[in-house]
C-alpha cells in the first residue's frame, strides 16, 4: 500500500513538473474548490435529514420551544430554532423576523457557491496560460537551435497539452458539481419558503 501511494506521488509530482509554472495555482485552485464542494455538499444533506413536518413546526413555535436537535437537524429545524432565538413576542413584528430568518438561512445555503463557480470557470482558462506558456518555450526552442532538438521541443508541447488537459479535467466535474449543488440550494431554499408563509399565516 505504502509502495503505491509512493508510485502515484512520484507520478503526480512529475506531472506537475512536466506541466510548468502554471500546474501550481491549478492544483491549488482544484484543491480550493473540492474543499468548498465537500463543505457545502455535507451541509445540503444535513438540511436534508431528520426534517419536521408543518404541524410539528407550528406547535414549537406556538409554544416557544426550540427543537430537539438529537430528533430534528433539517431546513425546517433550522428556520424554526433561528425564528424562535429571535422572536420578540410581538405578531406584527415576529412575522418581519420570520422573514428575515428566511432571508438569512437562504444567504447560508448559497454561501461558497458563486465562488465554487468561478474557481471552475477559471480551470481552463489557467490550463489555456499554460497552453501558451508551453508554446513560448517550444518557438524558444525553434529560435535558438532550429528544428534540430526534437527533445526540448517535445518538453514545451508536452508542457502545452498537460495544462490544458488538468485545466479542464478540473473544470468539467466542478461545473457539473456546481450545478448540482444549485438544485439542491434551490430546493431547500422553496422548502424554507413554504414553510415561513405557512408559520406568518398562523402565527
Amino acid at each position: 500500500m505504502l509502495e503505491f501511494l509512493r508510485e502515484n506521488l512520484e507520478l503526480m509530482t512529475d506531472l506537475i513538473r512536466a506541466g510548468g509554472v502554471v500546474m501550481v495555482p491549478l492544483v491549488i485552485l482544484s484543491l480550493v474548490m473540492w474543499l468548498l464542494i465537500i463543505e457545502r455538499a455535507f451541509f445540503f444533506r444535513r438540511l436534508y435529514k431528520k426534517n419536521m413536518n408543518s404541524s410539528t413546526a407550528l406547535s414549537l413555535v406556538r409554544e416557544n420551544t426550540l427543537p430537539d436537535p438529537k430528533m430534528y437537524c433539517g431546513a425546517v429545524s433550522l428556520l424554526v430554532t433561528e425564528f424562535i432565538g429571535n422572536r420578540s413576542g410581538s405578531p406584527q413584528l415576529d412575522r418581519h423576523l420570520l422573514d428575515a430568518a428566511v432571508a438569512r438561512i437562504n444567504r447560508r445555503m448559497t454561501r461558497s457557491l458563486a465562488l465554487i463557480g468561478v474557481l471552475a470557470a477559471m480551470a481552463p482558462l489557467m490550463g489555456l496560460l499554460g497552453t501558451v506558456t508551453g508554446m513560448i518555450t517550444t518557438f524558444d526552442v525553434l529560435a535558438i537551435f532550429g528544428t534540430g532538438n526534437a527533445k526540448a521541443m517535445a518538453g514545451g508541447i508536452s508542457e502545452s497539452l498537460i495544462t490544458t488537459q488538468t485545466g479542464l479535467i478540473v473544470a468539467i466535474p466542478g461545473l457539473y458539481m456546481k450545478g448540482f449543488l444549485d438544485r439542491r440550494a434551490e430546493h431547500l431554499s422553496q422548502r424554507i419558503q413554504r414553510m415561513g408563509l405557512y408559520l406568518k399565516r398562523n402565527l
